[in-house]
């Protein structure tokens, strides 16, 4: 991997070369989208059945496009009961954290005849986008079903792509079933996210959309935004490792791979203090590259987007830590309890030297749908709140409104909204 000094140029140059990963920058797919979105909507199930076979090779009908019971029971028995166990234990743990999330109304009332409060209501419908191919992600499953479970959703429904005979990934029907899905349909790409969002004859329409998907699944989503609500526009995963000399070299090279395995838009990145432990790092990448099966990818990763940045002082780090704002952060300092409360940005914070990344991606329990490409700035990994909203609760009394009536008018007058001065005042025409 390439090793940096750490300055203000190299970190610009680095964020600059990062935010081109983000799906926002991939115009050149946004008119092939947009027609695909278009065409759905106006033609329905038709399109949905045209694009399928297209793109899958599946031909599918309304009778053929929603997994049925036997599929499901079958995919059971093709799936280790080995990894039926894992994926039951995972999911416990994904539902014990994201239990302690839940929100719930409140109401405060006083003496004087006023009741404020917040309503929170679950969504009534999603949609869950689960990416298909010869991959199959369980894990994801769990993440994006189980806070919608918690938050109390009233349907969810999932969508994911056949292959040329119309079947579903047998894992991925598995962690449907155990994490609680009520309806899969066969169908992915542009074409699944349009189904969702606008409604076809055979799918409902959703009240938000989540999950990830490739690049035409990401400006789908995108641009439907707004018919529904999204959880993020996702760009490709990334890490970063800020390490001292106290670090293990073998621990954060094996850290570093286990994104850039992910896809060749990968970034994986280390900030440390210690120039022998980025030459020590190095070393280690290239030997473990050799004797992994996703090798071609990691080099393309490591080569377009690896990094190893040396910083003169922790704190130089932690502030070049800050600006990227990366996805999964890893702290694997002499201190790493002291490092991690000057962290200000980041999607998940991984704690000393045996919590690495592949424990969030499965099992510990909180969500792997993280912020990406420096969005951890504003936003937060998926949660139950992004499966509830909230309605403000007002009731005064004819007591309590009256002594305040006359400030209200007056706001609305400063305002020139007359006829909001008069919905108050009218009430009190008898008094004045």
């Amino acid at each position: 991997m390439r090793i940096i000094h750490l300055n203000e140029e190299s970190k610009k140059d680095l964020l600059e070369k990062l935010l081109k990963r983000s799906p926002n920058h991939y115009t050149e797919y946004e008119e092939r989208v947009a027609s695909i979105l278009a065409k759905v909507k106006e033609e329905k199930d038709a399109a949905v059945f045209a694009y399928t076979k297209q793109f899958d090779g599946a031909e599918l009908s309304k009778d053929t496009i929603l997994v049925t019971e036997e599929e499901m029971k079958e995919a059971y028995t093709l799936v280790d009961s080995s990894l039926i166990d894992v994926i039951q234990k995972a999911l416990v743990n994904i539902r014990i954290y994201h239990e302690k999330q839940k929100q719930y109304s409140w109401f405060d009332s006083t003496p004087s005849g006023t009741i404020l409060g917040q309503k929170v209501t679950p969504l009534s419908k999603v949609g869950v986008y689960v990416p298909g191919g010869k991959a199959a992600y369980p894990s994801s499953v769990l993440m994006n079903v189980i806070p919608a479970k918690v938050a109390g959703v009233e349907e969810i429904i999932m969508t994911t792509p056949c292959s040329q005979e119309g079947k579903v990934n047998p894992v991925t029907l598995v962690a449907a079933k155990e994490a609680g899905v009520d309806r899969i349909f066969k169908i992915g790409g542009a074409q699944a996210i349009a189904a969702m969002a606008y409604g076809t004859e055979s799918i409902p329409k959703v009240d938000k959309i989540v999950g990830p998907g490739n690049i035409y699944v990401a400006l789908a989503k995108k641009a439907v935004f707004g018919y529904v609500s999204i959880d993020s526009v996702a760009g490709p995963s990334e890490i970063l490792v800020l390490a001292d000399e106290t670090a293990n070299a073998r621990y954060v090279a094996a850290d570093l791979l286990s994104q850039a395995e992910h896809d060749e838009m990968a970034s994986a990145i280390l900030v440390t203090t210690s120039r022998k432990l980025a030459e020590q790092v190095s070393k280690e990448v290239d030997q473990f590259t050799d004797s992994l099966s996703r090798k071609e990818i990691i080099q393309e990763s490591l080569e377009r987007y690896g990094y190893i940045l040396v910083a003169d002082s922790m704190e130089e780090a932690i502030e070049a830590v800050n600006e990227i704002a990366s996805e999964h952060l890893e702290i694997q300092t002499k201190d790493p309890f002291m490092v991690m409360t000057k962290v200000k940005h980041a999607g998940a914070i991984f704690i000393g030297e045996y919590s690495s990344e592949p424990l969030g991606d499965y099992f510990a329990g909180p969500n792997h749908i993280l912020p990406t490409n420096g969005t951890a700035k504003f936003f937060s990994p998926l949660s139950v709140d992004d499966f509830i909203k909230k309605s403000s609760i007002i009731a005064y009394s004819k007591e309590a409104l009256f002594p305040i009536h006359q400030d209200i008018i007056t706001f609305a007058e400063a305002e020139h909204l007359t006829a909001h001065a008069n919905s108050i005042r009218v009430r009190f025409e008898a008094e004045n």
